[in-house]
């Protein structure tokens, strides 16, 4: 590569590179009126960079790879990159004709004898497309002149390969994140709308080629289960299109590393900013009633919350607010969070380098919703003011995905002139990226996004975002529990002292684009260290922890209303997803073609599909279900493809046969815990009829005695006994062991005690229906009852009660 031409390669953008190198080529050439570069994906060539056409060609422009050119074929014998590697000179209109046939319609006939100077370019020394340059005639330039446009095309060869290298490490690394995600969800009791939303939207940031449309979760009615039973019925598990963001589960494993090695539980809620149940209030007002340690929370609406921040802090429990800033003099002592102004100012800085000559800006986001949307979006413009970018009103709009990119290619389409976007919120870098894609202007248009979602990633490695500024969330949840846990066990006011006087603490960001700059992490970076963070916060939560002494109330908001669409299926033997399942093995067709047509028996979701994948999902032998994806693509799937749709399905099984045994031990559970509280209800009620109370006559009461009589049995005995004596007022007790299985030591000793229990309350306890042989066996024994009366059956011992209580008042009188 020429040295000179080196320095365009640090321009993070690879259609501006490719644009600059066909500037360049075409200058070289005097009087060129048009240049041109194609690059092969897959069977066809794509134009990504034309410069010099008077109307944009719409969206891509695809021709396969060796059209059939009638009358100028042979003068395009030797146009494919296979047969040259230097440049050569063919007819300009038999190339338009073949590559770019628009051209020839747009205006201004292409002169008769033009030629066009066509370079191979090359990746890994194979080709992959061509750098073409329309010249007046068909004469070959001079040597040096050739030699300066090949090296023009080595360097765009460098830059696909530049390129090339940061998606694949990309790739790597995303996939290793949805691994580890996968692998997470596996060891817990993971929910099956989250897992599909987790699948589809990983699966489609990792593999871009085969361009997804369908991503589905077929599981099979667990009654339907083993084979040869005809057709099978599966319920089938879809994906929305809008994705949930991950913004709030990185705050809580931030805020769950830090609390474990502190001894802290953190429970998390989120509440809307309304009033009444299930709002931020409610929950304010429940965590000061139940005195935990501290609060952290998102509030939705600041002065609402406020009255809530002064009773918390009347009795001492201190409130850091987090995301969104608390009002001015608020009684929440700390703010820690996302300095949204400057992030804002940083995006319009990175458009800046993304359109250095300037340009029509505009700007989508929530700012009627989230404060902190419309502070990114004020110093967005803020930042632009002076400069030669112009910045339009801001597209207001919600956390809806297919919303926004409506909006946006509105927008788009209403003012073609607009160079740059920025999406001031999670959702709304993807919806510009999807618009310029769907409007052909992938890579033209300068997409600047907010924060990082499985959409973003595929979108920055097409090249349709150019950069993210991704917040700092874990470490916003990680600060929070240290400091509270601080201002708890230290004192508010020293902890106080340690930090900045504005009682705020910026987390700050990060801005991620897909190729290295001075100025920015790269994604595969960013996405390796994500990686590794989560799994060290994985290990953290199997690793020594304190016993939690302190408890933190973490309140967040709800996430947008996203609804995982079911459906209940029947499965053909003969169709896509029954010969899968039967066979345990990835079936690949084509639903429009031949036999296959009849035989897919897929849902209206996949209509239109080229390619349809239906992989089993195995574990422990049994098939549990299948893993179901479609494309509008012909041949999207490749055998590399599959091998890794293999493996997410592999681990997808096992963690769909733990949320089934986990749902097992829960139901499990549940009758047991159901079944344990009949038995003490019914052992409670034999305790109850085995220690009856029965009174005979005034101040005197039976009770019989039937079983064993044991330690707990006595205490129950005793215990209604005495409470007998206070209410009836009893003067005597008769104790009926007629029906008492073995009088032994142990039991003579509770009857004892019973009898001297009796004697504190002023009655007497007496002795009843002592057989001969309980007599006999007491006496070899050696047992000793103290001085209990005795009596030989009930008839006896209720005439030695009536004397006693005559004789007791009598005596009275």
């Amino acid at each position: 590569m020429a040295p000179r031409y080196a320095r365009m390669l640090k321009v993070p953008d690879l259609l501006a590179v490719l644009q600059q190198i066909v500037r360049r080529a075409m200058a070289i050439l005097s009087r060129a009126p048009r240049g041109s570069l194609l690059l092969r994906e897959g069977d066809r060539f794509v134009a990504r960079a034309l410069v010099g056409f008077d109307a944009p060609p719409g969206p891509g422009v695809h021709m396969p790879v060796a059209p059939e050119l009638a009358g100028d074929g042979a003068a395009l014998a030797q146009a494919t990159p296979e047969a040259v590697r230097g440049s050569y000179v063919v007819d300009a209109r038999a190339w338009y004709r073949a590559y770019l046939p628009f051209a020839l319609g747009i205006g201004g006939a292409v002169p008769e004898g033009a030629g066009m100077l066509v370079a191979p370019i090359q990746l890994y020394g194979e080709p992959v497309g061509y750098l073409a340059i329309e010249q007046a005639t068909l004469e070959s330039p001079d040597e040096a002149r050739r030699a300066t446009i090949e090296a023009l095309a080595d360097t765009a060869g460098h830059a696909l390969e530049r390129h090339r290298l940061y998606d694949d490490k990309a790739s790597a690394a995303q996939e290793i994140r949805l691994f580890e995600k996968l692998l997470s969800a596996v060891g817990t009791t993971v929910a099956l709308h989250d897992l599909i939303e987790t699948i589809a939207h990983g699966i489609k940031s990792v593999q871009l080629d085969p361009d997804w449309s369908t991503v589905e979760l077929w599981l099979l009615e667990e009654d339907s289960l083993a084979p040869g039973r005809g057709d099978r019925r599966a319920r089938v598990y879809r994906a929305p299109t809008s994705e949930p963001t991950t913004y709030w589960q990185n705050i809580r494993a931030g805020a769950d590393s830090a609390a474990r090695p502190l001894g802290v539980t953190v429970d998390f809620r989120t509440g809307h900013g309304g009033q009444g149940e299930g709002s931020q209030r409610a929950l304010l007002d429940e965590a000061i009633r139940r005195r935990v340690s501290g609060i952290l929370i998102a509030p939705s609406n600041p002065e609402n919350a406020e009255e809530a921040f002064r009773q918390a802090a009347e009795v001492a429990i201190p409130v850091v607010v987090i995301d969104t800033p608390p009002i001015p003099g608020s009684r929440a002592p700390l703010y820690i969070g996302t300095d949204n102004v400057a992030s804002g100012r940083l995006a319009a800085e990175v458009m800046k380098r993304l359109l250095p000559g300037g340009g029509v800006v505009a700007a989508l986001g929530a700012v009627e919703l989230a404060l902190g949307v419309r502070e990114r979006v004020e110093g967005f413009c803020a930042a632009a003011r002076g400069s030669n970018l112009t910045v339009l009103p801001t597209l207001a709009c919600d956390w809806d995905l297919e919303a926004g990119t409506r909006l946006a290619t509105a927008a788009l389409e209403a003012r073609p002139d607009v160079a740059g976007a920025f999406g001031a919120a999670a959702d709304n870098g993807p919806s510009w990226g999807l618009s310029a894609r769907a409007l052909g202007r992938a890579g033209d248009l300068k997409v600047v996004g907010f924060d990082l979602m499985a959409g973003t990633v595929a979108l920055l490695r097409q090249g349709a975002i150019h950069a993210t500024i991704v917040q700092r969330e874990h470490d916003m949840g990680f600060r929070a529990v240290e400091v509270i846990h601080r201002m708890v066990t230290q004192g508010l006011e020293p902890t106080l002292a340690e930090l900045p006087p504005s009682r705020t603490l910026h987390t700050g960001v990060d801005c991620v684009t897909l190729e290295r700059t001075p100025w920015s992490t790269t994604l595969s970076d960013y996405l390796t260290l994500d990686a590794a963070r989560r799994v060290a916060v994985g290990q953290g939560a199997r690793g020594p922890s304190v016993a939690p002494a302190l408890e933190i109330m973490l309140i967040g908001l709800p996430p947008p209303s996203r609804s995982v669409i079911e459906d209940q299926v029947s499965i053909p033997a003969g169709s896509l997803v029954g010969r899968a399942i039967e066979a345990g093995s990835p079936l690949v067709i084509d639903p429009d073609e031949g036999e296959a047509r009849a035989d897919v028996a897929l849902p209206p979701a996949h209509a239109g599909a080229r390619t349809a994948v239906a992989l089993p999902l195995q574990a422990r032998g049994t098939v549990l279900g299948a893993l179901v994806l479609s494309s509008r693509r012909s041949g999207a799937c490749r055998q590399g493809d599959v091998s890794f749709l293999v493996r997410v399905a592999g681990t997808v099984a096992v963690g769909v046969e733990n949320a089934r045994l986990f749902r097992r031990i829960s139901e499990r559970s549940a009758a047991l815990e159901r079944a344990n509280e009949q038995q003490a209800a019914m052992l409670q009620t034999i305790r109850q009829l085995s220690s009856p109370v029965v009174p005979i006559a005034n101040g005197i009461l039976v009770m019989p005695v039937v079983g064993v009589m044991d330690a707990e049995r006595s205490g129950n005995f005793i215990e209604s006994m005495l409470r007998a004596i206070g209410a009836q007022r009893a003067r005597v007790v008769l104790i009926d062991v007629t029906g008492m299985a073995v009088v032994d030591a142990s039991a003579a000793s509770q009857l004892v005690k019973a009898a001297q229990a009796a004697a504190l309350l002023g009655a007497e306890a007496v002795l009843v229906g002592m057989t001969p042989e309980a007599a006999q066996m007491m006496v070899a024994q050696g047992l000793d009852v103290g001085a209990m009366v005795t009596q030989a059956n009930l008839a006896r011992g209720f005439r030695y009660a009536l004397a006693r209580a005559r004789r007791r008042t009598t005596t009275r009188r």
